[in-house]
């Protein structure tokens, strides 16, 4: 298994052979690029994302600056997503994200990790685990999410939360370590904020 296999497998590699620099060095040009361009710019920051991404849907908004360890070359989203400012992927894995998440800003999803032994730490390896996010889920401002995590759909996490276990379906989740707080229920089909009751027909 070459170190661009051991990449994806959850492997012990060295992200620092020179074909996977090379390549993720091509990825970072494209983020520059990104972020570099100006409010008006719309169709240029889209035509990029489409180059940059592994997969991205209709109707996704990132707002600039935007982080990746490789230009969301490893990323998949769904359409209708929206990024908030700072999103951070660290996309050394796959990161798949599904239709019309919200992201507040400065959250960082992370597929990277290192060994705990410091002896491999000292020589370099690094292993990497996909992270999964559902449909419509709403991840709030500072939200970390750690390598090998699978977030359910309808999922909302609070600000803040360091989410470090898998999260089922329909739930609010706070916390660090992040744990399920209530379900989604009748209560949020009337309320969308405190006493604000929605008037809108859904």
């Amino acid at each position: 298994m070459d170190m661009k296999q051991k990449m994806h497998n959850c492997e012990l590699y060295f992200p620092s052979d020179e074909e996977i620099m090379k390549e993720q060095t091509a990825c970072l040009e494209k983020l520059y690029d990104f972020n570099a361009t100006r409010p008006l710019e719309g169709e240029k920051r889209t035509h990029l994302l489409k180059e940059m991404f592994a997969e991205i849907g209709d109707g996704c908004y990132i707002e600039p600056p935007f982080h990746a360890n490789w230009g969301g070359h490893h990323v998949h989203f769904g359409k209708g997503v929206y990024a908030n400012f700072n999103l951070t992927l660290v996309d050394d894995t796959h990161i798949y994200v599904g239709d019309y998440t919200l992201f507040g800003p400065n959250v960082t999803v992370a597929t990277a990790g290192h060994p705990i032994l410091p002896e491999l730490r000292e020589q370099g390896y690094q292993y990497n685990a996909p992270v999964h996010i559902g449909k419509n889920c709403w991840i709030g401002a500072g939200v970390v999410i750690v390598p090998g995590v699978t977030i359910g759909d309808n999922v909302v996490v609070g600000a803040g939360s360091v989410v470090t276990k898998d999260l089922p379906d329909n739930v609010i989740a706070v916390g660090n370590p992040c744990k399920v707080l209530r379900e989604v229920n009748e209560h949020d089909k009337l309320y969308y904020f405190k006493d604000r009751k929605i008037t809108l027909d859904v």
